[in-house]
C-alpha cells in the first residue's frame, strides 16, 4: 500500500483559484508491485464516506488485485482529504460561506478530481472505474463528462435516475421502506410489538443515546436503514431484543441498545452525508427545501404509530431538518444545511444524448427491491446508457459488494467484457 495526496482546485473551473487536498490509497497484490498493471479506482458510496481501509485482501479486494493496481479515494470533504466537518468548516468563515464552499462537493467536482489525478498515475492512460452505490452516481456523471478517461466501468447499486429530482426520488423510496418493514416483521412477528412499545415509550419519555443525540420516535423510525444490508433485518431483530432494561425510574433504554443505536444513527464521522444528501439529487436549478420531510407528508401511514389500525414502520435514507437539532454533531452546521437545501443553482450532473452514444464498456449490479437506490429508476437509466448490460438479482441487497465480494466483482468483469 502507498499513499498519494493531490492538491486539486476547489474550483475545478478556477483551476488558478484555492486549492484543496485529495488522499488515495494505492494497493497491489504483494510481490506485483512493479508491475505495469492497469489501474481501478474504487468510488466510495456515501455521500461523505471515505474509501474503506482494507486489513488484507477481503471482499472485492481480493478479485481486483489479481489483476489491477487499485486506488482507493477518499473522496473530497472525507477520510484523510481536506475534511469537512463541524470542526474545520467554520474556518471557512460564516454558513454562507460554508455553503458555497461545498456546493463543490457533488460528483461532478468528485469526477474532475479523478481526471486531475489520472494522468498522475497512469501517464494519460484510460482506468477503470468500480462504483458502489453514489459511487455508481459519480461513475455515470464520469461516462457523461470525462468518458475518454474511462478504459470500463463497473457498478453495484448505484445506477441513478437521469432526470429525478429528490422530490421523485423519496416519492419512490418511502413505499420500498414500507414493503421493507413488513418483509421484516414476516420474518420477525414479535418485532413490530417491540417497536410499537419503544415509540409508546419514546413519545412519553426522553432519552439520549451515548453519543448525546436526543432518540426521538421519528430518529428511532430510521434504524430502519438497516433493512438495506444482507444481514440488516437480522441486526435490527437483535438490537430490539436489547431495547429495555428495568430501572428504579421504570423500562429506561438499555446501554446495549443505545449503543448501538447510536453507532448506526450517528453522523458525527459523517456529517457530509447528512449536509449533501439531497443535494446529489439536484440538477433542475430547483431547490430540494428538506425534499424527503416533504414528502413524506404525502405518506400518512408513517405517522400512524398510535392508531389501532396503524402499523409501526421504519424509514431509512432519508435526512430531515429536525436532526440539526437532535444530533450535538449536527447543531453547528445547521444553518449550512439550510443554505445548501435552499439553493437553486445546481448544474447538470448527467448528460443524456452522451450516454445514448456511450462506447464505454459498462455493467451494472441493480439489486431487486433496492431500499437505497430505486429499481426501477436504475433499470430506466440503464436502458439509456448504450451497451450498458445489467445483471438484476435478489441474491444480494445494496451491500452486494461487501457480502458477496469476490463473486460479486467476478460476475460484473465477466459481464463488462461480454465473457459471461
Amino acid at each position: 500500500m502507498t499513499d498519494h495526496f493531490f492538491d486539486v482546485p476547489l474550483d475545478h473551473a478556477r483551476p488558478g483559484g484555492e486549492r484543496i487536498r485529495l488522499y488515495a490509497r494505492e494497493v497491489v497484490a504483494a510481490g506485483r508491485a512493479r508491475e505495469d498493471l492497469p489501474w481501478l479506482v474504487f468510488l466510495q458510496g456515501g455521500p461523505g464516506f471515505p474509501a474503506g481501509r482494507p486489513v488484507g485482501r477481503e471482499n472485492w479486494l481480493g478479485r481486483a488485485l489479481e489483476e489491477y493496481r487499485v486506488l482507493l479515494l477518499d473522496q473530497r470533504g472525507t477520510g484523510r482529504s481536506t475534511l469537512a466537518n463541524r470542526q474545520t468548516l467554520p474556518l471557512r468563515g460564516a454558513p454562507e460561506q460554508q455553503a458555497a464552499y461545498l456546493a463543490h462537493f457533488r460528483a461532478d467536482s468528485i469526477v474532475r478530481d479523478c481526471e486531475y489525478i489520472r494522468p498522475l498515475l497512469t501517464g494519460g492512460r484510460p482506468w477503470s472505474v468500480l462504483g458502489q452505490s453514489f459511487g455508481g452516481f459519480c461513475a455515470v456523471t464520469y461516462l457523461s463528462y470525462a468518458p475518454e478517461g474511462l478504459s470500463e466501468v463497473v457498478i453495484t447499486g448505484g445506477l441513478p435516475s437521469l432526470d429525478g429530482d429528490a422530490d421523485a426520488v423519496y416519492r419512490a423510496a418511502y413505499p420500498r421502506m414500507e414493503r421493507k418493514t413488513l418483509a421484516h416483521y414476516a420474518r420477525y412477528p414479535g418485532d413490530e410489538a417491540v417497536a410499537r412499545r419503544m415509540a409508546e415509550h419514546l413519545a412519553e419519555t426522553e432519552e439520549t443515546l451515548p453519543d448525546g443525540s436526543v432518540l426521538t420516535v421519528a430518529a428511532f423510525q430510521q434504524l430502519g436503514i438497516l433493512l438495506g444490508t444482507g444481514d440488516g433485518s437480522h441486526r435490527l431483530h437483535y438490537l430490539l431484543e436489547d431495547a429495555f432494561v428495568p430501572t428504579a425510574a421504570g423500562p429506561r433504554l438499555s446501554d446495549a441498545f443505545g449503543e448501538q443505536a447510536a453507532a448506526v444513527l450517528s453522523r458525527t464521522a459523517s456529517p457530509l452525508y447528512t449536509l449533501l444528501h439531497e443535494v446529489i439529487y439536484a440538477q433542475d436549478g430547483r431547490a430540494t427545501h428538506w425534499s424527503a420531510e416533504r414528502v413524506r407528508a404525502e405518506f400518512p401511514q408513517f405517522e400512524r404509530h398510535f392508531e389501532p389500525e396503524g402499523r409501526f414502520l421504519f424509514t431509512g435514507e432519508t435526512v430531515h431538518p429536525w436532526m440539526l437539532e437532535t444530533q450535538p454533531a449536527l447543531r453547528p452546521l445547521r444553518r449550512t444545511a439550510e443554505l445548501l437545501a435552499e439553493r437553486e443553482d445546481w448544474t447538470p450532473l448527467y448528460d443524456a444524448d452522451r450516454l445514448a452514444r456511450n462506447t464505454v464498456p459498462v455493467a451494472a449490479a441493480v439489486y431487486h427491491d433496492d431500499l437505497y437506490v430505486d429499481t426501477e429508476h436504475s433499470l430506466r437509466t440503464a436502458r439509456s446508457i448504450a451497451g450498458l448490460r445489467t445483471w438484476v438479482t435478489d441474491e444480494y441487497e445494496h451491500d452486494g459488494v461487501r457480502a458477496g465480494g469476490r463473486v460479486v466483482l467476478d460476475r460484473l468483469l465477466r459481464l463488462v467484457r461480454d465473457e459471461a
